[in-house]
């Protein structure tokens, strides 16, 4: 049964998870179009990390930053074993709570044109495409994307 639950970046399940992931966006993007949050950013006050499991292994991770007025989609990966299973639903719905329950009125995210199933994903949960935001910079890599939840 996958339960999605509150998680600690350094865990054995997720900090592998979020090697992998990182592995991956440094093969996909060159330094500086990566954005990922590295494990200590991730442990961060204003970030609300989850994993989702099955038993004793982790399938994927996400985390929620707390971003002025809204919330940031942060280390959003899936083991590839897992994928077309419901995982990154499932945490993107926790973290959608988890916006919400803070009295966010929406989320955003930044993710990649090379990630064609994540942004279906998102699409699939009622996220749009928008400009660039926070600190990000428009690139030729990004898709930044948004969801109100009001």
């Amino acid at each position: 049964m996958l339960i999605v639950e509150p998680a600690h970046p350094r865990s054995p399940g997720p900090s592998a998870l979020i090697q992998s992931s990182h592995a991956l966006m440094l093969d996909l993007y060159p330094p500086e179009d990566n954005f990922a949050l590295d494990i200590d950013a991730l442990c961060a006050p204003d970030i609300h990390f989850f994993a989702a499991r099955d038993g004793g292994q982790t399938l994927g991770t996400g985390a929620l930053a707390v971003r002025d007025g809204y919330g940031e989609v942060k280390a959003m990966f899936t083991a590839p074993e897992a994928r077309g299973k419901g995982v990154a639903a499932a945490l993107l719905r926790q973290l959608e709570d988890q916006a919400r329950s803070l009295d966010l009125s929406q989320i955003k995210l930044e993710t990649g044109e090379e990630l064609a199933e994540a942004v279906r994903l998102y699409e699939r949960h009622g996220f749009n495409r928008c400009d660039a935001f926070g600190d990000y910079q428009p690139n030729q890599f990004s898709i930044f994307m948004e969801k109100n939840l009001t």
